[in-house]
């Protein structure tokens, strides 16, 4: 929720404070409201934070509010302090409501604790992508090892236990087959004993470490438990390093880069859409074509006495991606960005069971019935 109190005289610093109703993301009346939403939707943090300062200097100049432009760097501060010109001039706030209430919304989100925390997770992140393409997995985890605290260690900077999950199910999904022994067997109890320490050592159990462990409170929780919903969890990562190892093509999504390159990844719905987009149409060897109805069946037939094109996926004007277990926004917007660079002119409609989340893929991978892996996202 937008909070709104900044609009206002009310002095309060209670960021839960219910006598202002707060505002909405969701502004389809507004023109300008609606663009700087698709520019949140569709371009960079950076950009599209310049985005919302520029809409908000035009509101302000049409107004004929002192606003002051400064060029450089956007900031909290600076989009606080121009938001501050609306407020008290009715007419001004009429109007551009929906506008003021977007730009809220991006400067409680900078300004937000987490935000500085998830940029260091990905930088993190990126740090590991490095150290994958140059060591073993061994010394990956051995890499991961000491960030794993008690909560009693924690600072507000560092990683809970659902975190490190987070960051767990990444290297395993990026470096793909391991290579096993007796070397990862002990770095891989290292870091068992460490998480399980860290779960035991919570005084209460977040919701997803819930329905990880099968415990509803900390009191329940023993070591024995911790310890075999680990097990399972490092059951699933190796399942996941190896879940394709029958694909051909698309059997990596690491670059280990060179000199001259970085280390670098490329997902597979990336891989998949580019061979989909690919102008010089090569048989794909990993999207299978499903023959259907008595022409293709014909053809198949005749496919083993001559030569037969197989239909292409990026043959038609319309391609439809359904992504089972979930979808996150970023390859949502991965897949637009594609198709407009490499087939414009193409529509393309993403469908998936569920909008994912980073701790959602958590708990979809380690505390679901796998029979009904949607029923509590």
């Amino acid at each position: 929720m937008v909070n709104m109190v900044e609009l206002t005289a009310l002095q309060t610093t209670d960021e839960t404070c219910g006598i202002i109703a707060p505002g909405c993301l969701a502004q389809p009346n507004e023109p300008a409201a609606k663009a700087l939403w698709e520019s949140f939707m569709n371009l960079k943090q950076k950009e599209a934070v310049m985005e919302a300062r520029r809409h908000l200097v035009e509101a302000a100049s049409r107004e004929n509010l002192p606003i002051k432009m400064s060029m450089g760097r956007v900031t909290p501060e600076q989009l606080s302090s121009y938001i501050q010109l609306f407020r008290n001039n009715l007419k001004a706030l009429e109007n551009h409501c929906g506008l003021l209430q977007l730009v809220l919304a991006t400067v409680q989100t900078l300004k937000h604790p987490q935000t500085s925390k998830w940029d260091n997770f990905l930088a993190f992140e990126r740090l590991l992508l490095q150290t994958i393409g140059e060591s073993e997995m061994p010394s990956v985890l051995n890499q991961l090892l000491p960030m794993i605290k008690s909560y009693n260690e924690r600072t507000k900077d560092d990683y809970a236990c659902e975190d490190f999950l987070v960051l767990l199910v990444y290297i395993y999904s990026v470096v793909g087959e391991i290579k096993c022994g007796k070397e990862l067997d002990t770095a891989e109890e290292e870091v068992k004993r460490a998480l399980v320490k860290a779960i035991c050592d919570e005084p209460e159990l977040s919701p997803l470490l819930q329905n990880i462990t099968g415990c509803d409170s900390s009191l329940n929780l023993t070591s024995q438990k911790a310890m075999d919903a680990v097990d399972g969890i490092f059951r699933s990562l190796r399942d996941i390093a190896r879940v394709r190892m029958h694909m051909k093509q698309f059997h990596s999504i690491h670059n280990p880069g060179s000199n001259t390159h970085q280390a670098s990844y490329k997902p597979l719905l990336k891989q998949v859409v580019e061979e989909v987009c690919n102008p010089d149409r090569p048989d794909p060897v990993d999207i299978e074509h499903i023959s259907s109805g008595l022409t293709d069946l014909l053809k198949t037939g005749f496919s083993m006495f001559m030569k037969v094109n197989r239909p292409h996926p990026g043959d038609h004007p319309l391609l439809i991606i359904f992504m089972v277990g979930g979808v996150s926004i970023s390859e949502v917007k991965m897949v637009k960005d594609l198709v407009a660079t490499r087939k414009p002119g193409t529509q393309v409609i993403v469908l998936s069971s569920v909008l994912l989340t980073p701790h959602s893929t958590v708990e979809l991978l380690f505390a679901s019935d796998r029979l009904q892996p949607d029923a509590r996202i």
